[in-house]
């Protein structure tokens, strides 16, 4: 990298050039996904800083997602593969049928990746106010099931999808029991019971993770999870599932296709 020099002013402003800097040489390729960084003490002299002003400007941009530090072997550019996630064809008979899997991993295999999932938890439970009134059911009873599914690309952890269905749906089916949901998977399911998915009612917000969701999704410092709730409308425009997916912002991305109303 060309030697750039940063004005001498307060050592926060010098770290933030140098993050700037840094920044512009990984968005421009100068660093590639996977290529280690100068050391403290290069980036120090490159830029005509001190070296806790280097490396305040690593921990930046550790905080913005783009560099990883591996302890005794140094920072490295991060690879970010985007996954992403499609909004009205995930949800298709037709995908259903011609593939025979799950939303998730019809989406992972459609790019080029390895999918696996999970079933971590399941059973009945009280739903929280929020979901109680999506599925229109008692917020004081055990109303529903609660499925927590986690969801990897190549051994990579991409998200944690916790799906609530109705007792009078899911009881004494394999939806309130296990996981041998068999071809095409939820929906299926779903769709032999009456429940033909055919609208749907997403909303997204985002947020810095709990610490069991840095843990379990193995995010680095500094990114934020996306959370999409989803809902689940039938054929007569009822609620019969709802989806809280807390998905990592660095590997994920969503697609949605819409018509605007009139």
């Amino acid at each position: 990298m060309s030697e750039k020099k940063v004005s001498a002013q307060g050592a926060g402003t010098a770290s933030r050039q140098v993050a700037a800097a840094l920044r512009a040489a990984i968005e421009s390729g100068e660093y590639e996904p996977g290529d280690r960084l100068p050391s403290e003490r290069v980036l120090a002299a490159d830029h005509g800083v001190a070296r806790n002003t280097a490396r305040e400007a690593v921990r930046q941009l550790a905080e913005a997602g783009l560099v990883t530090a591996h302890h005794g072997k140094g920072v490295f550019v991060r690879t970010k593969p985007r996954l992403m996630r499609f909004g009205q064809w995930r949800y298709s008979r037709r995908l259903r049928e011609e593939t025979g899997l799950s939303p998730f991993h019809a989406e992972v295999a459609a790019q080029g990746r390895v999918p696996n999932a999970f079933l971590k938890e399941i059973g009945r439970v009280v739903p929280s106010p929020e979901i109680a009134e999506r599925l229109n059911v008692s917020p004081t009873e055990a109303s529903v099931v609660r499925r927590e599914n986690w969801y990897f690309a190549d051994d990579e952890p991409m998200q944690i999808g916790v799906t609530y269905v109705p007792w009078s749906i899911a009881g004494g089916t394999e939806l309130g029991e296990g996981d041998n949901l068999g071809k095409g998977d939820l929906y299926a399911r779903f769709a032999e019971l009456g429940h033909e998915i055919t609208y749907t009612r997403e909303e997204v917000t985002a947020r810095m993770p709990t610490l069991d969701e840095v843990d379990g999704l193995r995010l680095p410092e500094g990114v934020p999870v996306l959370v999409v709730l989803h809902t689940g409308l039938d054929q007569d425009r009822k609620p019969f599932e709802v989806t809280q997916f807390i998905m990592r912002a660095d590997y994920s991305g969503l697609d949605y296709t819409m018509k605007v109303d009139e």
